[in-house]
């Protein structure tokens, strides 16, 4: 494993005097996480009441004993993209086209 010194000002490798970046790498933009936004804010369908962010949702649809339509399984059974994990607990593979 490379151990870095500063000389001149630089960040460079103690043993070979290489730079820790070069320019091109210096050019790139920093590499960030990945933020994801909250939901947008709606008018529940039950209450009316103003429903603001994923945690107030889940609440109001805890109350309300709704589930989301995401989490039914379709009709022909659940199918899965992984095709060797398919084979392999005997469920039906989801073709893409």
């Amino acid at each position: 494993m490379a151990t870095y010194v500063m000389r001149d000002g630089q960040m460079v490798d103690k043993a070979t005097g290489a730079l820790m970046l070069t320019d091109e790498e210096r050019a790139r933009p920093i590499p960030l996480p990945r933020l994801v936004g909250d939901y947008d804010g709606y008018q529940s369908p039950i209450t009316g009441d103003w429903i603001e962010g994923r945690r107030a949702r889940r609440y109001d649809m805890e109350r309300h004993n709704c589930v989301d339509a995401n989490d039914f399984i379709p009709a022909g059974g659940r199918k899965l993209k992984n095709e060797r994990f398919a084979k392999k607990h005997g469920a039906e593979h989801l073709l893409e086209r």
